[in-house]
């Protein structure tokens, strides 16, 4: 007999039976309920590995149900049975927990992918909480409820837009929910959208074949190729320029890309998603970003807290990022002296959690007989009041008006024979400056990261990727 059990919920006696036939092939017990009532009864007795409402019952909703589930039994997974073409009522159920849907008439090939998938989120539930909890360091109110998004999301093949300021741990997040969905064991690709140079965007993202411009000398998967199967996390997604944009939305809309060069399309597969420390619905607003892909990539918002939000975890945090830079020294995790402490938590942290590390460690390497006193945190004093927006939020820069189509940058497509040298020379050009440029602000600053993507106008994280893209060591 089968370990795993699901439940129908459908008013139709014929869709009970076709999934009640069609479940039980793939050795699962089917239960069925006609009604909003005998589900709740249902779901009470059992714990099921799966459960299947119908969007409209005689006494109430398929969304009452995913509602209720999410909150009671959240450890199983929901898909949705919705009306052809119901757009709405899917995108709502995915909101309220659902982890996919399924459309009338019931595709049978299309359902059993969904069971297959639904049965590992289901097995993994108790190993995927587990994980959150050693990654996600503190015990706030804002971190607890964090939690319970992530375990919640993640169950969802939805795209997720992650939101918040500036080093509060949005890929962290991001990695989060791939690793505790059932993407799992597929690749996780993080990519920085405004790290990548606009004429080689295309390239990057979907691909080309050998010999399609200058410097093709061999075939490349795209990030898209690269997180088939998995997920494809966009990092500061804002930075996209308007012809990506484009781009992009056709193949999250086609789930198809077309290599530069390339005769034919090649079907991919990943989960979306992305993350700005910029206000995008701002930005939709002003024109720089397009609303079509704002809402495609937005159909689940999670925001991250900033650490002034959540001042009680910095104790834990500090403490994690000392016992860290201990182990790296080959020495004790430095003391922090109780005024230090003090400072640490009256202050600020406009660069949150980020900034938490790169203040500890610029004290470790300050400190006399490894204890940190507050003068060697050397805090510099923010004028902005404690629980406000920070700069990058609020105050976002008004963009230039978007381009024409017809004035959009040319990516890294053929070019005629007089001009074919021309992208490789562009590449290798603004290669050489970049790297001279920051060999020049990294031996200014004594090789100090942080000092010099400070110098540069990068953040940490941008300068890292530049490092690796140059092979700077």
């Amino acid at each position: 007999m089968s370990k795993h059990h699901a439940l129908v919920i459908d008013d139709e006696r014929d869709i009970r039976e076709l999934l009640t036939l069609t479940l039980g092939r793939m050795d699962l017990i089917v239960e069925t309920a006609a009604t909003v009532a005998e589900a709740k009864d249902r779901l009470a007795s059992r714990r099921y590995a799966l459960c299947f409402p119908d969007m409209r019952l005689p006494d109430g909703s398929g969304q009452e149900i995913i509602e209720l589930i999410a909150a009671k039994y959240p450890e199983t997974p929901v898909a949705m049975i919705t009306a052809y073409g119901n757009v709405d009522a899917a995108v709502q159920a995915l909101k309220a927990g659902a982890f996919d849907f399924v459309s009338k008439p019931v595709d049978i090939s299309i359902l059993r992918r969904l069971v297959q998938t639904a049965l590992r989120l289901s097995d993994e539930k108790r190993a995927e909480q587990t994980a959150t909890s050693g990654k996600l360091i503190g015990e706030s109110a804002p971190m607890n409820e964090l939690r319970a998004t992530i375990t919640k999301v993640a169950r969802s093949q939805a795209p997720v837009y992650i939101s918040g300021e500036s080093g509060t741990g949005k890929e962290l997040v991001a990695r989060l929910i791939h690793e505790m969905g059932p993407r799992a064991t597929a690749p996780f690709v993080p990519v920085n959208c405004g790290a990548i140079p606009s004429e080689l965007m295309e390239s990057e993202f979907f691909g080309h074949k050998k010999g399609s411009f200058t410097g093709a000398h061999n075939d490349k998967d795209g990030l898209f190729q690269v997180a088939h199967g998995g997920t494809l996390f966009l990092d500061e997604v804002a930075e996209l320029p308007m012809h990506m944009q484009v781009k992009l939305l056709r193949v999250i809309q086609e789930k198809k890309v077309r290599p530069i060069g390339g005769r034919g399309e090649a079907e991919v597969d990943v989960r979306i998603l992305s993350a700005t420390h910029k206000n995008l619905a701002r930005l939709v607003e002003l024109g720089s970003f397009r609303q079509d892909l704002f809402y495609r990539i937005n159909v689940i918002e999670l925001k991250v807290p900033p650490l002034r939000n959540r001042r009680e975890d910095i104790p834990r945090l500090a403490a994690r990022v000392l016992e860290r830079l201990g182990k790296d020294n080959g020495t004790a995790p430095a003391h922090i002296e109780p005024d230090a402490l003090k400072a640490l938590l009256a202050y600020d942290f406009p660069g949150n959690v980020r900034e938490l590390e790169n203040v500890l460690e610029r004290a470790v390497a300050l400190c006399e007989n490894n204890r940190i006193g507050v003068d060697d945190l050397r805090l510099v004093p923010t004028d902005r009041a404690p629980g406000t927006v920070a700069e990058q939020w609020a105050n976002t820069p008004t963009p230039q008006p978007a381009a024409a189509p017809w004035n959009e940058p040319r990516t890294a497509t053929p070019e005629p024979a007089d001009d074919e040298g021309f992208p490789s020379d562009l590449a290798a050009a603004v290669a050489e400056t970049e790297r001279a440029a920051i060999m020049k602000a990294l031996e200014a600053t004594r090789w100090n990261r942080t000092a010099a993507a400070k110098q540069l106008g990068l953040t940490l994280r941008q300068l890292r990727y530049r490092l690796e893209k140059l092979g700077i060591e």
